[in-house]
C-alpha cells in the first residue's frame, strides 16, 4: 500500500534513484547526490520548523510500504525568488497603429519578469514508471494541497507551478533552440543544470531586457509557447482540477506554462474537512473504493496522506493497515477530501 509522507534523512538513496530517472527539463530534481543531500537537510529542517517559513522547502515522498521502496516525490517551496532571482516570461501585447495608413496591429511579446517573486511553488513531481496506474499520480500530486490546507498560514497569498515545457521526440526544445540558444551559447541541458545549481546570474547578464516579439520566432517555437511536455499533460490536468490556471507566464528556457492560483481559492481549502478516524473491518486486500478520498494527518513533522474510503456519516473509515500507515488511532482528527472533484448537480 502507498503512503505519501514527509521526507526523512534515510531517504537520500531512494530520492537519488528517483532523480536518476527524471530526464532533462526538471530543474528542481537533478541526480546530484550532494545537491539532493543539501535539499533533504533543508526539507527535514522545514518540517521540524527549525528555519523561517519563507525559506522552507517541504519535500514529500510516496512510499510503497510493503516493499520498502520510494515510488515518487513531490515538493512545495514556501517562497521563490527571495535568495536567487526567479525569472519568467510574461506574455504581453504591443499595439502598433497608423491612422494615415489605416493599419492597426496587435503583437504578442515576451517580457522578462520577476513578477512571481515570493509565491509558493509546487515542484519536483515525479512518479516512478512502475507506479503509474490507478489513482497513484493523483494522490502524489494532490497530497501537497492537503498540506497547504492544513497549514495555510505558512504560505503567501499565491501558489504557482512551473510545468515542464514541450520537447520533441529527440529531446530538443524548439523554444530554446530558437531563442535561448542564441543568447546563452550552450545547449538546453547545460543551461538547465546551471539553473538547478543556483547559478542564475547568467540569465540577467545574457538575456535581452527589451520585449521580444513572438512573431519573430520560427513557427515551431511559437507553437510550443505555453505547451507542456507530453509526460506532463496529466500533471497539468490534475492541478487545473484543483483550481490552478494559466495566466500568460511561461518558463524562459522551454516556454512551459506557469499555473497559478490564490491559495484561498484552492479546492483543498474550500472543501476539505476535519473528521475523526473510525475503524472498519474491511481487509487490506480488498479493492479500493470507487470514489476514494485523501486522508491526511494534521501534524507537520510526520505529515502523511493515503487514499481510502469513507463512512456514510463522513468519518474516515480505516482498516488497521491504513491506520498504521497514517500512524493514527481511532478518534484522532484527520483532514479528508475527495480525491477527484465531484461534479456539481445539474440545476
Amino acid at each position: 500500500m502507498l503512503v505519501v509522507r514527509a521526507i526523512q534523512e534515510q531517504d537520500l538513496d531512494g530520492l537519488l534513484a528517483l532523480a536518476s530517472r527524471v530526464g532533462s527539463g526538471m530543474t528542481t530534481l537533478k541526480p546530484d547526490r550532494k545537491a539532493l543531500g543539501q535539499r533533504l537537510e533543508i526539507a527535514c529542517a522545514s518540517f521540524a520548523e527549525q528555519i523561517p517559513p519563507p525559506q522552507r522547502d517541504y519535500v514529500f515522498v510516496m512510499e510503497d510500504a510493503a516493499r520498502g521502496r520510494l515510488a515518487g516525490v513531490c515538493a512545495i517551496k514556501a517562497a521563490v525568488g527571495l535568495d536567487d532571482p526567479f525569472y519568467n516570461y510574461r506574455i504581453g501585447t504591443l499595439v502598433h497603429s497608423s491612422n494615415e495608413l489605416k493599419v492597426f496591429s496587435r503583437m504578442d511579446t515576451l517580457y522578462l519578469s520577476n513578477d512571481l517573486t515570493g509565491c509558493a511553488e509546487l515542484c519536483s513531481l515525479f512518479l516512478h514508471p512502475d507506479y503509474r496506474s490507478g489513482t497513484n499520480g493523483k494522490l502524489l500530486s494532490k497530497s501537497r494541497l492537503m498540506f497547504i490546507a492544513q497549514f495555510p498560514q505558512l504560505f503567501s497569498e499565491k501558489l504557482i507551478a512551473e510545468m515542464r515545457g514541450f520537447q520533441g521526440p529527440d529531446g530538443k526544445s524548439p523554444f530554446w533552440d530558437s531563442l535561448g540558444h542564441h543568447f546563452f551559447k550552450m545547449d538546453f541541458d547545460r543551461a538547465d543544470d546551471l539553473t538547478a545549481l543556483g547559478k542564475k546570474s547568467f540569465i540577467a547578464e545574457l538575456m535581452p531586457r527589451h520585449p521580444l516579439y513572438v512573431a519573430y520566432l520560427p513557427k515551431e517555437a511559437q507553437e510550443v509557447i505555453g505547451v507542456v511536455h507530453a509526460d506532463t499533460v496529466p500533471a497539468r490536468r490534475l492541478l487545473e482540477q484543483e483550481g490552478l490556471h494559466y495566466e500568460g507566464y511561461v518558463d524562459i528556457f522551454d516556454a512551459g506554462p506557469v499555473l497559478q492560483a490564490r491559495i484561498s481559492e484552492l479546492r483543498a481549502l474550500r472543501e476539505s474537512e476535519l473528521v475523526r478516524v473510525e475503524f472498519t473491518e474491511a481487509q487490506s486486500n480488498q479493492p479500493p473504493a470507487i470514489d476514494p478520498i485523501m486522508i491526511a494527518t494534521t501534524a507537520m513533522r510526520d505529515f502523511r496522506v493515503i487514499a481510502a474510503g469513507t463512512q456514510p456519516d463522513g468519518s474516515a473509515a480505516l482498516n488497521r493497515e491504513q491506520a498504521d500507515l497514517l500512524r493514527c488511532a481511532a478518534g484522532d482528527v484527520v483532514r479528508a477530501l475527495s480525491l477527484t472533484p465531484r461534479k456539481p448537480a445539474h440545476a
